[in-house]
């Protein structure tokens, strides 16, 4: 089972997934519960920091799927 958060970014009409994993959660939000709601609640409190982390990473027309991990952040 992955434990991750998956999101999606566009970038006009194309679309790219993200998931952005536990360990990475952990690291901006360290009380984060250790389950579904936690890590939700973990996202979107963060959820600037993780789309600013999440644009550094995309590359236009590169790949479908993008993964962050603690080092992106």
């Amino acid at each position: 089972m992955r434990r991750a958060v998956r999101f999606w970014g566009h970038d006009s009409a194309m679309e790219a997934s993200f998931f952005i994993n536990e360990e990475a959660l952990r690291r901006i939000q360290p009380d984060a519960g250790p389950d579904e709601s936690g890590f939700l609640n973990a996202f979107d409190s963060n959820r600037d920091l993780i789309c600013a982390a999440a644009a550094k990473l995309y590359t236009r027309g590169s790949r479908g799927s993008y993964d962050l991990v603690a080092a992106n952040f």
